[in-house]
């Protein structure tokens, strides 16, 4: 049996300004379903943030409709409510309130639950623990790692335990071995939690540990892509790298290499 879907976009469109209008998106339409890891990726302007940014009802559509677990958007009256209980966010900059602990970041997400005092600061122990972090909890963010940072963020994410996390170029300020880190840490809570993730990235290498790549180009979707194995993901890689570009784009090779060139670009292009 299939696994429900968490998230879906139908006929989704943003336009912004009036006398020269930008449709940022046009008709976007998309389904996620529980326990995925989805990436999407673009070229600056593409529309990948203002997907991300309906998809987590912090900007309304045009026109169309975004559904969350069964809800449509449209038609919740609390969207700050819903949103608090149903999606979590995990932004490029973590965003973690400076003057208070590791702990007291991960509780400001249940204030909004009927939860006592003890009970929050159960929760965000655990879910410290969860991310590596359990014995940092009374840390403040200038005390920790940019690395360590975003791992509380991660944590606050799941603070409600909500039906899907979205990310918004979670590792654009991490070093390669922190970037990995954080990648391996969204595997494992998918794998061990059923995390539902939807991140927006420019890095190939975090869009290839995902399980699902979309590429979004003008406002639309270009290509959607289910990795089904190591050697697609590899590809995804090869096909952003210098000597794929240059493939795809017909330049001349060395020797060597032109002779496959008409075999590995079509390849490329499927991926």
């Amino acid at each position: 049996m299939s696994n429900p879907i968490v998230l879906e976009t139908r006929k989704l469109t943003r336009t912004f300004g009036e006398r020269v209008p930008v449709h940022a998106l046009k008709g976007v339409d998309l389904q996620v379903a529980a326990g995925e890891i989805l990436a999407i990726i673009g070229p600056s302007g593409s529309g990948k943030s203002t997907l991300l940014n309906l998809i987590g009802a912090l900007d309304t559509p045009t026109s169309g409709e975004v559904i969350i677990d069964g809800t449509p958007l449209a038609q919740v009256r609390n969207i700050d409510r819903f949103r608090g209980k149903t999606i979590g966010f995990v932004f490029q900059s973590h965003n973690l309130l400076p003057t208070l602990t590791a702990a007291e970041n991960v509780e400001v997400p249940m204030y909004e639950q009927p939860m006592r005092g003890r009970a929050r600061r159960a929760r965000a122990v655990e879910l410290l623990t969860l991310v590596g972090l359990g014995n940092r909890a009374d840390h403040l963010p200038s005390q920790m790692s940019g690395g360590e940072r975003q791992r509380v963020a991660i944590a606050r994410a799941l603070a409600n335990e909500p039906a899907i996390v979205l990310a918004d170029e979670p590792t654009g300020n991490l070093d390669t071995v922190n970037t990995a880190e954080i990648m391996a840490l969204f595997s494992r809570l998918n794998q061990e939690r059923g995390l539902t993730l939807v991140l927006v990235t420019h890095n190939t290498e975090v869009a290839a540990a995902a399980q699902r790549v979309i590429t979004i180009r003008d406002g639309m979707i270009e290509r959607d892509v289910t990795m089904q194995s190591e050697i697609e993901r590899e590809l995804l890689l090869f096909k952003s790298s210098v000597l794929g570009q240059a493939i795809l784009r017909g330049e001349s090779l060395p020797t060597e290499l032109a002779a496959a060139a008409p075999a590995l670009q079509a390849l490329l292009e499927q991926v």
